[in-house]
């Protein structure tokens, strides 16, 4: 078997698109097609099925990707150490985070390496965009608020990142007793509507909070949605609402005094931070780096 038809066979199987990994690989799409037909034909059965955007894999697509790419993952982590050497300015690693974890916990972390001449590129996104771009090739490690369960990923636990109940000065005192009747959500101060702040109309961080802690059932629609959790906190300042926020990303403004904490639980909401990895070790040494700069910041979180 050819290794570079396993080699194509997999970036399509990542990248769910002919065009997308023609593009990984530095081939034309019609190069890609025909690699992939003379697979088929070699394994006797379909790998892939057209869709009217992209492809989706087979059942015999996901066994072989599970079989092969811990190996083919292993071979190209190989070749990038002992063919292409990458210290000091010539390392680049493409590296996903959440936009809350940025500039709190991603950016104080890399700062050395950045002193050493590490070169890096950060995209932002949810977590599930993220873990994607990580198994279509596009992204050398991300990090990620749920526990990516791909073939070809590797996961590392961080941290516990614990969440909070918070609001403008204006909304305290807070009583989740007293939030609902039928016209909506009340504070018990004049019955004056206290509007929910989230970043989907699922209300994914209200609808955590509500469960963990109150055990209840979380108000049905949100005042404001916002689809950044910067952008949900800004609004929490401004006193548009209450909101649920990672501590870490809310506490400048807890400890100045803009924002307040509503609630204080003695078991606040917590989810777990993982650091994901194509492979099952890093492809390179400079996102060994990262990894391992990662993890041991995550200590200090």
């Amino acid at each position: 078997m050819d290794l570079a038809l396993l080699r194509t066979f997999l970036a399509v199987h990542r990248a769910g698109s002919l065009t997308r990994a023609a593009a990984s690989l530095g081939v034309s799409q019609p190069a890609v097609t025909a690699q992939i037909r003379t697979l088929e034909q070699r394994v006797g059965r379909e790998l892939f099925v057209r869709l009217p955007r992209g492809v989706a894999p087979t059942a015999a697509a996901d066994e072989l990707a599970r079989a092969v790419a811990p190996h083919l993952d292993a071979l190209t982590a190989v070749a990038h150490e002992t063919l292409i050497p990458d210290s000091g300015s010539h390392a680049v690693v493409r590296l996903g985070c959440p936009a809350s974890l940025t500039t709190t916990l991603l950016l104080p972390a890399l700062a050395p390496l950045m002193d050493e001449g590490l070169r890096v590129v950060v995209a932002g996104g949810q977590s599930e965009e993220l873990v994607a771009q990580l198994a279509a090739g596009r992204l050398d490690l991300t990090l990620s608020a749920i526990p990516p369960r791909l073939p070809g990923v590797t996961v590392l636990p961080l941290a516990d990142e614990e969440y909070a109940l918070v609001g403008a000065p204006r909304w305290k005192p807070f009583n989740h007793t007293e939030l609902f009747n039928q016209a909506g959500p009340f504070n018990r101060t004049g019955r004056v509507p206290v509007p929910v702040l989230d970043l989907a109309e699922d209300l994914p961080y209200i609808r955590l909070y509500w469960s963990s802690v109150f055990e209840a059932e979380p108000p049905s629609d949100a005042a404001l949605v916002i689809p950044d959790l910067r952008g949900v906190l800004d609004a929490a300042v401004q006193g548009y609402g209450v909101a649920v926020l990672p501590r870490p990303l809310c506490a400048p403004a807890l400890e100045a005094g803009t924002l307040v904490l509503l609630d204080e639980p003695e078991v606040p909401p917590i989810r777990t931070l993982f650091v994901a990895v194509r492979g099952q070790r890093a492809r390179s040494k400079g996102v060994a780096r990262v990894r391992d700069r990662l993890v041991g910041a995550a200590s200090r979180w």
